[in-house]
């Protein structure tokens, strides 16, 4: 059999910002890089939980308003989570493209994925269809679940304006005038409710958890099993 190929989104990255490069306007990209840069610094430790820790549970709804409790899910095998920031992410939009690209293996250790932003059941919609993507995206609203994991952030005034002036109002996809973020950052979740594996690339929100990385941490906790 022929192993599927792993996508390496830091190889893809560079793909994506050449056509950013094409596609916004050289002072946006400038003041948006210059922000996620900013953040990084300032967030020295954006995990709030370890490995080794136990994972708080939650019940969140899905893309089409349906309660999702990660402790039923937890029945079934270990759940990876991803945190991301919103379909208006073009980097967030990558990650989650190559972590669907790597679902066969994931549930063929056993294991399901979900993806949790703060936007809108709607929003996590639009995120499943443009990325087409066949696992949970969950909404969380307030930012309640993604507060117990990572931390939040806001963005710069001058990198919201930036958006803004192309028509992208980041509080616009959440409840109300929600416009914390939370740190990109994967979680896988064992059976006995304990954190196997608890990772991020950093504040800086350009840069993603490798997907080979997560199905190295599923294959070292399926095997110790």
């Amino acid at each position: 059999m022929t192993q599927e190929k792993i996508p390496v989104y830091n190889e893809e990255y560079a793909t994506l910002r050449d056509e950013m490069s094409n596609g916004f306007p050289a002072d946006s990209l400038e003041v948006w890089d210059a922000d996620s840069e900013r953040m990084d610094r300032e967030l020295k430790d954006p995990l709030r939980l370890k490995a080794g820790d136990s994972a708080p549970m939650f019940e969140l709804p899905n893309a089409v308003g349906k309660r999702i409790a990660l402790e039923d899910f937890l029945a079934e095998g270990p759940v990876i989570i991803t945190f991301y920031r919103g379909v208006w992410c073009p980097y967030c939009n990558l990650a989650l493209s190559t972590y669907q690209r790597i679902l066969k293996q994931i549930k063929s250790y056993g294991a399901n994925l979900f993806a949790i932003s703060p936007q809108l059941p709607d929003h996590s919609l639009s995120t499943k269809e443009k990325n087409k993507l066949e696992f949970e995206v969950l909404s969380d609203s307030h930012n309640s679940v993604a507060k117990q994991y990572v931390q939040t952030f806001i963005n710069s005034e001058a990198s919201t304006s930036e958006a803004l002036k192309l028509g992208v109002d980041f509080s616009s996809f959440n409840d109300g005038d929600i416009v914390e973020l939370p740190v990109p950052a994967v979680y896988i979740v064992s059976q006995d409710g304990k954190i196997a594996f608890a990772k991020s690339a950093g504040a800086d929100y350009r840069h993603r958890v490798e997907p080979a990385e997560i199905l190295e941490a599923l294959k070292a906790l399926t095997t110790n099993k």
